[in-house]
């Protein structure tokens, strides 16, 4: 049995890969500050799933916070880390940019720092599809230069992936920087299309349809997403940066006719413009993280989007 350190553990990503972990006879150190980003009730409810689990523990503590984070490795001996705590959202980061500075940078480090101190043996850790930015390549990429974000959000990423560079050319700390495609499913974050389209349907409200609808996204189903990590959390490598998606681009109208059809009601679409920092389409070349581990995402949307759905009718009572 290993002992994992997962931080960022009350969110989306960092719950489910936390419950994999537990529900496979793992050990869980779980960490996370759980701000008011989004709805803390929804968060301090997947922790209560994760804490029926004897092999879990739970640490509500801001990892900007050097020193009481240096106290959980002082205390836990800890073999390897899933670093998935960030401040998430592009466009949230245009509104409150300090956030991106403590939560992406200074933790990032503070962690990094940490586990080369106490020799952990692979850290793996989330970085972003929005580092491709104005990529006009398709699809998108580990190979492609990413040197022009177009959001602080994305440029933290970027930082992410060379700080783990330096580290792992430094003190040989094998790290894997996966940049995630449009992550969905039960117990999804509230600030995403799927659950902010799902709850507009539902409540007879309009939702907002970015760039007049002429969008495309490399939607991935949760359960890809942390089988993905967790095998790379399981193989060590010196330095990798992987895409983990679903290797198809969906239409963005598709994907509301999708939830129209599982919710049973029709949308009241309000187009609008682009906004700042989004990127029209995103596509996920996958060849990488199949060749090391023979990756394959298995969800289509049409299999996905019914179980959230599901999940959503059954935790919102609806």
């Amino acid at each position: 049995m290993k002992t994992y350190l997962v931080t960022g553990a009350a969110g989306f990503i960092g719950f489910h890969t936390a419950h994999h972990l537990l529900k496979a006879g793992q050990t869980v150190i779980g960490i996370d500050n759980l701000n008011e980003y989004y709805d803390v009730q929804l968060k301090q409810d997947r922790v209560a799933i994760l804490a029926n689990h004897d092999h879990f523990t739970f640490y509500p503590y801001d990892l900007a916070n050097l020193e009481k984070t240096k106290e959980l490795f002082e205390e836990h001996t800890i073999d390897i880390v899933c670093h998935l705590a960030a401040q998430a959202g592009v466009r949230y980061s245009l509104k409150n940019p300090f956030a991106y500075q403590k939560s992406n940078l200074e933790a990032f480090l503070n962690i990094l720092e940490l586990s080369r101190q106490y020799q952990v043996s692979n850290f793996v850790y989330a970085s972003s599809s929005s580092v491709y930015g104005k990529n006009k390549e398709l699809p998108f990429s580990v190979n492609d230069r990413v040197d022009h974000p177009i959001s602080l959000y994305a440029a933290t990423k970027k930082s992410n992936e060379l700080i783990a560079h330096a580290y792992s050319h430094l003190y040989n700390l094998p790290t894997t920087g996966l940049r995630f495609f449009t992550v969905y499913g039960p117990w999804g974050r509230p600030d995403m299309a799927l659950f902010l389209f799902t709850k507009a349907i539902f409540s007879g409200e309009p939702i907002d349809i970015y760039n007049y609808g002429k969008m495309k996204r490399d939607f991935t189903y949760i359960d890809d997403i942390v089988r993905g990590v967790v095998t790379c959390l399981d193989n060590p490598q010196p330095y990798e940066i992987l895409n983990i998606g679903n290797h198809r681009s969906e239409d963005l109208e598709h994907f509301i006719a999708v939830i129209e059809n599982c919710t049973g009601k029709k949308a009241k679409r309000n187009y609008l413009p682009l906004q700042a920092g989004d990127v029209i389409e995103t596509y996920a070349d996958i060849d990488r993280i199949r060749e090391l581990y023979g990756y394959e995402p298995t969800t289509t949307i049409e299999e996905g989007i019914p179980r959230f759905i599901q999940w959503y009718r059954e935790y919102y009572q609806v």
